[in-house]
């Protein structure tokens, strides 16, 4: 450690993502990036603003952008928020609208794991609600929880949940939002567009208690444009924008906000690009079912799985020595597990003959 460091940095620990390895001919199944490209009028959008304009400073308020996110989810532009990347709006999310002394937040023990970094970094209390046996969110627990030692700070969980691709029906949220009235819950639907129910219809009503966060790095295909939104009641979101500019006012360039425009616009292609995962994954998980792995349900763009008769983290490496990258976890409970994300036809069957080459061994 330096002697410069602030010293809360010791015992930081930060998020560990999915290895980006420079490979030749790598199948990249860990990072539940997009296997197909974005928009084609968001590539065009992209090329036609890189020019001289360049040199000068961004909107800061983005306001083009958020109401093209408004039209789309049909709310009002003062009711969006946007940062670098769902990753930083939920940065703001926890400083913002989760920092409450002597009040925990909750979400599950196994889920996105940038939320307790993100409560070391910031000093904020929480506290971890098991999933069920079968990996699935207990609504009914947050609720006897938040009974039993008065409130909370607030609650957070991706729908579909990470790494379990597991999806929560709207009424079972709508349910806890009714009975959490005096915290913010917060819905992070980073893979939504891949078959679960979106919270936004919710938002329609216009409650005060109900945030949900979006990113384009998915299913839109825009990873490395690194753009994220967040919808909910103003009040939320002017506490959002009262951080974004005491941190960086300027969060997103030109080029990402003007690509990011042209892919919330493409609403065909987002249709088309989804559908194709969905029903590459449904094939995948029948064909893994076959070879004897045992598969959460999935409502996202990756499944979740097992062996009962091989080890996890055998399995991971046996493939990498092959030039396939899935992801594995050392967390208790899903050590055993791994996350496949849903890449190509192609680059499924080659992981299902490979998984076909080690399993006979």
């Amino acid at each position: 450690m330096s002697r410069f460091w602030n010293p809360d940095l010791q015992n930081l620990s930060p998020y560990v993502p999915g290895e980006q390895p420079k490979l030749e001919k790598l199948i990249k199944l860990n990072t539940n990036e997009s296997p197909y490209g974005p928009s084609p009028k968001a590539l065009a959008a992209i090329a036609a603003n890189t020019n001289d304009s360049l040199r000068l400073y961004p909107d800061p308020d983005a306001k083009a952008l958020k109401e093209a996110i408004a039209k789309h989810h049909g709310l009002n532009a003062n009711q969006v928020f946007v940062g670098n990347g769902s990753d930083e709006v939920l940065a703001h999310v926890f400083v913002g609208l989760l920092k409450h002394p002597n009040k925990p937040i909750l979400f599950p023990d196994i889920t996105y794991s940038f939320y307790p970094v993100y409560c070391q970094l910031f000093g904020i209390e929480h506290r971890t609600i098991a999933l069920d046996d079968q990996f699935a969110i207990r609504v009914e627990a947050y609720l006897e929880h938040s009974k039993q030692y008065g409130g909370n700070g607030g609650i957070i969980f991706p729908n579909p949940n990470a790494p379990t691709g597991r999806g929560l029906p709207r009424s079972q949220i709508e349910r806890l939002l009714a009975q959490n009235q005096n915290s913010v819950v917060v819905v992070d639907e980073a893979y939504v567009d891949y078959g679960t129910e979106s919270c936004v219809p919710l938002l329609h009503n216009n409650p005060a208690n109900l945030l949900i966060t979006h990113t384009l790095s998915k299913s839109r295909a825009l990873a490395g444009l690194r753009v994220g939104y967040a919808l909910g009641h103003p009040d939320l979101i002017t506490g959002l924008e009262r951080v974004k500019n005491s941190f960086n006012s300027y969060p997103l360039d030109k080029l990402a906000q003007v690509g990011a425009i042209a892919a919330m616009e493409d609403q065909a292609h987002l249709d088309t690009m989804s559908s194709k995962v969905i029903a590459t994954r449904s094939q995948f998980v029948k064909e893994l079912d076959v070879l004897g792995f045992e598969t959460l349900p999935s409502s996202a763009n990756f499944v979740f799985t097992r062996h009962p008769k091989y080890d996890g983290a055998r399995i991971h490496q046996e493939l990498r020595d092959r030039g396939i990258i899935v992801r594995h976890f050392k967390t208790k409970r899903i050590d055993q597990f791994l996350r496949i994300t849903i890449g190509t036809d192609e680059q499924m069957d080659a992981l299902l003959s490979a998984l076909n080459e080690l399993l006979s061994v």
